[in-house]
């Protein structure tokens, strides 16, 4: 596939995605994963991983930075703006809708276990796109040890995320990962 075939396809399928992602897109970065990187080869693990890290780092939309920057990878400028739209587009349309039939409906009784339906679900989609994502980013066994501490620190501290952020660049930059 080749042309603008490969942008419709990046664009629909992050239409999609980006539209029945419960708790944002980081919910669906597996399907992302799996479009780009295994299904047709657009970018590697690594790619993805860093990818992933830049716009977490950077301030802003973080998930559209990245699917701008997957867009950019497959497909150039108009990939970046393309799949930047095809993001923020098709939710913003649908959370619009939703917001006005919650409102309508703000004080009937199935509001309340709506919302607590969807925190376990939620909760499972986000810890399901971190393993995703520490499965791209760790190349060997020293990447791995420090996603696992990185992790047991988050659980078990009050350590703040900059923290480890600011630590693994460090590490990194020392070429010690």
């Amino acid at each position: 596939m080749s042309g603008p075939a490969v942008l419709l396809t990046l664009v629909v399928h992050l239409a999609l995605l980006s539209s029945i992602s419960f708790g944002g897109l980081p919910t669906v970065l597996p399907d992302v994963r799996q479009l780009v990187v295994d299904t047709h080869g657009w970018m590697t693990d690594q790619d993805f991983a860093n990818f992933f890290a830049t716009a977490q780092a950077l301030p802003g939309p973080n998930m559209i930075l990245m699917m701008s920057f997957i867009g950019w990878k497959v497909w150039g400028f108009p990939g970046a703006v393309a799949a930047a739209c095809a993001t923020f587009g098709p939710p913003c349309v649908i959370y619009f809708g939703a917001y006005q039939l919650w409102h309508r409906f703000r004080n009937a009784g199935w509001q309340p276990v709506v919302r607590r339906g969807l925190v376990p679900v939620i909760t499972g989609l986000v810890i399901a796109s971190g393993i995703v994502i520490a499965q791209a980013a760790d190349a060997d066994w020293q990447a791995a040890a420090v996603t696992i501490a990185a992790a047991v620190l988050m659980l078990a501290t009050r350590i703040n995320p900059i923290c480890l952020l600011l630590a693994g660049g460090i590490l990194g930059g020392l070429d010690l990962l």
